[in-house]
């Protein structure tokens, strides 16, 4: 009987007593049930006593009681009870259950009729659910699916629909977990749930809402179209946004409006958006919220303003919310810095102004408390660092951005080091941050020792993506970084199996080849190779093709280093255009290998490197007459390249083209309506004599 079952505590050390793990196997109804009970207690709040019971095997016996319908409920609810209870343990406890099939077990029982248990069931699946295995949202089905929303209708208790409400949002994870819940009716459920005035629904289903809605136009439709009692789903998230709501609610009703944003289904000027989630958001990164909270709006607000512009600039008006975002760098919060860093990258991702006042805010952020030297915090009145020069002069001489940036690159929190890139990214689109701040602060030495570790790939992304800018012609970082070894890095990186990586890659290098000294060009081309070079051009993404294209166009060129290159590397640069003009391209593609041809026709020497191909003279001919103007006027900028009268062997060159029918071709383009495909053909006809 109940009755007999001996005090709690001489079970805790269960390690040394099996007395109650052999009762749990016992034929007698009872001793099964006060079995259960003692069990279920002592692993309240101990994982080692979760541990414990697990390494004796008791998982597949409680599977066993709760499977047999046949036995009390009493022992069955006590079963799905301590399985909840197991499930709150750690990550390797949960893996387990998973694997014993506990979850497809849980969802079956949820058909059954018995309150109590259905209860149980679905508290354990909320526990389970919120566990980050990465399994666990692979197991429902269409029927599932339906079954749990219909725990989520409005006669149903607020634990169920809680309940629902927070498996579903956790188990959200992607496209076809999205496309799922659309097709079980989710949408319609979960703005009826948001008409229950208790934040334990309310917030868990907003926050379903809005993994349903991340990046993924079709189901964000489908909820902005949906109503309740006539009341667009959109207008009952804006009244969520109220102040007088809880924090929680309006950071997840504003990460809901924000997704169904992104995913096309909201416009940005949408006053929902400007005048409601963006101030919103603005107002939660404030000091007098929490920390958690603050980074929390940080990182949403982010993501809002990521690409749009006319939000950027809307959002960098307000004063507070920079120096908010400065003082959550200085915290010890690892995801509020990483929030910070986020919502600079987006806000400085698109506009100079933007840029400039970011880190003159920032600097001016921190400032000398009299004599004592105190740091102290003081308002930032951004607008006026935009023009006034005296401010300016304070900014240079009290440099803290960049100095939280430069030690967000060598936190130990990987999440930290890279919203710092992304935030170093952003900024680095400034050409004078990249003359002037960037240069002060050596940035380049942080970011080279990050390259050259083994970083993550989303971090070496950021990175390299970074570097990109920092190797622009004016960038004073551009020296010192070759000398640490910049060209093989990124040689390196044209060879990864990620399209990302051999983008920036190659991007990095274009830039680098820009107006460089033929040595660099060299060390380039050495360093890449012949054999890399042609797998780039035959690269199934058009991007890198067009960028290693503008690799070799900058190689090429100006005219003092074109004779030079061609003298080293000719016959490997007309293959490599040859390649690209027979494939099966763009005009936009084959443009460029048109553009590389005019260069090599640019130089003195280079030039015969065409003449001597008729392959490639035919090629040009016909590119003459192709349907596409832009093609037609670069294959005759070309041509006017190798008739130039005043250049040694002109004569012949203007011979052998006359022959191949250049000057007819030029003549019938004469009549053309384009006015600059026009200019082409008259530059062209007048260097060819008798004209």
């Amino acid at each position: 009987m109940l009755s007999d079952v001996r005090p709690f505590m001489t079970f805790m050390d269960v390690e040394h007593s099996r007395s109650y793990i052999d009762d749990l196997y016992s034929s007698d109804p009872d001793k099964c049930l006060t079995s259960l009970i003692c069990i279920k207690n002592s692993v309240i709040g101990s994982n080692r006593q979760k541990e414990s019971v697990i390494a004796q095997g008791i998982v597949p016996r409680l599977i066993q009681l709760l499977k047999d319908r046949n036995r009390k409920a009493a022992i069955r609810l006590e079963s799905v009870v301590t399985i909840g209870s197991l499930a709150k343990g750690t990550g390797e406890h949960v893996e387990l259950l998973i694997n014993c099939g506990t979850v497809p077990l849980l969802l079956d029982l949820l058909e059954e009729n018995d309150p109590l248990l259905i209860d149980a069931c679905l508290c354990c699946l909320r526990t389970l659910s919120q566990q980050d295995t990465g399994r666990f949202q692979t197991v429902y089905s269409h029927r599932h699916l339906q079954k749990l929303l219909s725990f989520a209708e409005p006669e149903e208790n607020i634990l169920r629909q809680s309940c629902v409400a927070s498996i579903l949002s956790s188990l959200c994870k992607g496209a076809s977990e999205q496309n799922a819940l659309r097709l079980a009716g989710a949408a319609q459920v979960l703005t009826n749930m948001l008409s229950i005035c208790h934040t334990a629904v309310r917030v868990p289903t907003l926050t379903c809402l809005a993994a349903m809605a991340f990046e993924n136009r079709a189901v964000a439709e489908e909820i902005t179209n949906t109503s309740y009692k006539d009341t667009k789903v959109i207008t009952i998230l804006a009244r969520l946004l109220s102040r007088d709501k809880p924090i929680d609610m309006q950071l997840e009703a504003a990460r809901c409006l924000t997704n169904l944003h992104r995913a096309g289904a909201i416009m940005a000027y949408d006053a929902v958006i400007t005048f409601r989630t963006l101030p919103c958001l603005v107002r939660l990164c404030q000091i007098e919220h929490s920390t958690p909270h603050r980074a929390a709006a940080a990182n949403t607000l982010a993501y809002l303003t990521e690409v749009d512009s006319e939000l950027q600039q809307t959002t960098a008006i307000s004063n507070q919310l920079i120096g908010a975002l400065a003082e959550l760098l200085n915290s010890n919060n690892v995801l509020a810095r990483q929030a910070a860093f986020s919502a600079y990258a987006s806000l400085a991702a698109n506009d100079e102004d933007i840029r400039k006042r970011l880190i003159e805010t920032n600097r001016l952020l921190i400032g000398w408390d009299g004599e004592s030297g105190q740091h102290r915090h003081v308002r930032a009145f951004a607008s006026l660092g935009a023009n006034d020069e005296d401010i300016r002069k304070r900014i240079i001489e009290t440099n803290r951005l960049m100095e939280r940036v430069v030690d967000g690159l060598g936190d130990p929190n990987e999440g930290v080091r890279l919203a710092a890139i992304r935030c170093l990214h952003s900024l680095s689109r400034s050409v004078q941050q990249l003359r002037t701040t960037f240069q002060d602060h050596s940035v380049w030495r942080p970011l080279m020792a990050l390259l050259t570790g083994s970083p993550p790939l989303e971090l070496l992304s950021a990175a390299s993506s970074t570097l990109c800018n920092l190797l622009l012609e004016f960038s004073p970082a551009k020296e010192p970084m070759l000398q640490q070894g910049a060209v093989q890095l990124l040689a390196t990186l044209t060879t990864r199996n990620e399209p990302a990586l051999r983008l920036n890659g190659v991007w990095a290098l274009m830039n680098l080849a820009f107006q460089a000294e033929q040595r660099v060009k060299s060390q380039i081309l050495t360093a890449l190779g012949t054999d890399q070079i042609f797998r780039l051009l035959a690269d199934s993404d058009t991007r890198i093709l067009m960028k290693t294209l503008g690799l070799l166009r900058n190689l090429v060129s100006p005219r003092a280093h074109t004779d030079a290159m061609m003298t080293l590397h000719g016959p490997q640069v007309m293959q490599a255009v040859v390649l690209v003009l027979e494939g099966p391209h763009s005009p936009d593609v084959k443009e460029q290998a048109l553009c590389i041809l005019t260069n090599i026709a640019d130089g003195e020497r280079a030039k015969d490197h065409i003449m001597a191909n008729d392959d490639v003279l035919k090629k040009l001919t016909d590119y003459m007459t192709h349907p596409s103007t832009r093609l037609q006027i670069a294959a005759i900028y070309c041509i006017t390249n190798l008739i130039r009268q005043e250049e040694p062997g002109a004569a012949e060159r203007q011979l052998r083209l006359r022959e191949m029918g250049v000057v007819n071709i030029l003549n019938q383009l004469s009549t053309t309506p384009d006015n600059l495909l026009y200019d082409k053909v008259k530059m062209a006809l007048v260097h060819f004599p008798e004209y």
